[in-house]
């Protein structure tokens, strides 16, 4: 097996976290002057920027003659996007080709990999929990991947050598923590902890209208709102594809929104007291 140094690496899609994965693998050293980092996207004016910076040594704009080069590509698509990609570019991989992702969910990805994917390929479905409100390559470098989550969902099929190896890659990086899961656990929880934090958020910038509100801001409205500035495709997208899931959350949400609600309705100081050290102690609890 080559040493992971020496790969070509393939971007399908350089947007926000696409460039900051080519930029970590650069400026890190994982791959060198014997490697190569290539990539494919929509806009010349993306890949012209990624060469500038040297994230990249390559810019295609057709996928095929640069998957037909790659020992490891990332696909950095939308869900419904990712899945159309692989059934038109299938033939197009050089064999033996290690393929992983970074989408938001996991469920309709792994079932479609473990169906359909080319019995030479290997698929290791990965979601990286770092990100920006700040959307496109031009805003890469501010998205840091120093001590944050990386979840991975293997399929049955996967080689235990390529699982090691994007490992390896993904500590690299600098991510501190490695989750493996099944897609469903993945997207039960991700429903939780990403998506519905962006529905919350969402909702509190839709709720009002007050242009001026932020001169009363003294920091928490910031940090709840932050992510309100989104990206509405690919949002809209991620909530409707887990949508079971998603409600579920949202109801639970509700329910414990009712509860503090009506606590603070019936001026029952004590119990919302007691609830309020409750939950700071969940929270301190949780790592």
């Amino acid at each position: 097996m080559k040493a992971l140094e020496t790969y070509t690496v393939g971007f399908a899609g350089l947007g926000l976290m696409g460039g900051a994965i080519a930029l970590a693998l650069r400026s890190q050293g994982i791959i060198r002057e014997e490697g190569r980092i290539l990539a494919y996207d929509h806009y010349p004016d993306t890949l012209a920027l990624a060469l500038a910076e040297g994230a990249i040594d390559r810019g295609f704009d057709a996928p095929e003659a640069m998957l037909s080069q790659c020992d490891l590509v990332f696909l950095c698509l939308n869900p419904t996007t990712l899945l159309r990609f692989m059934e038109n570019q299938m033939a197009s991989f050089r064999r033996g080709t290690l393929i992983t992702d970074i989408a938001g969910i996991k469920g309709s990805i792994a079932a479609a990999m473990e169906r359909s994917l080319r019995p030479d390929l290997d698929f290791i479905p990965g979601h990286p929990m770092a990100g920006s409100e700040l959307g496109g390559f031009i805003h890469a470098r501010r998205c840091s991947f120093q001590g944050k989550n990386y979840i991975l969902t293997p399929l049955a099929r996967n080689k235990p050598e390529n699982l090691a190896l994007l490992k390896t890659l993904i500590y690299r990086m600098g991510f501190g923590r490695i989750t493996e899961t099944s897609p469903k656990e993945h997207d039960r929880k991700i429903a939780f902890t990403s998506q519905l934090c962006h529905v919350i958020a969402a909702a509190l910038i839709d709720c009002e209208v007050d242009p001026e509100i932020t001169r009363f801001g003294g920091g928490s409205f910031e940090d709840l709102t932050r992510i309100a500035m989104i990206n509405a495709p690919m949002w809209t997208e991620l909530f409707l594809e887990n949508r079971e899931e998603l409600l579920g959350r949202i109801e639970q949400f509700e329910r414990s929104l009712d509860t503090l609600k009506g606590y603070i309705a019936r001026d029952e100081g004590c119990v919302l007291q007691q609830c309020l050290q409750t939950v700071r102690e969940r929270r301190t609890a949780m790592r």
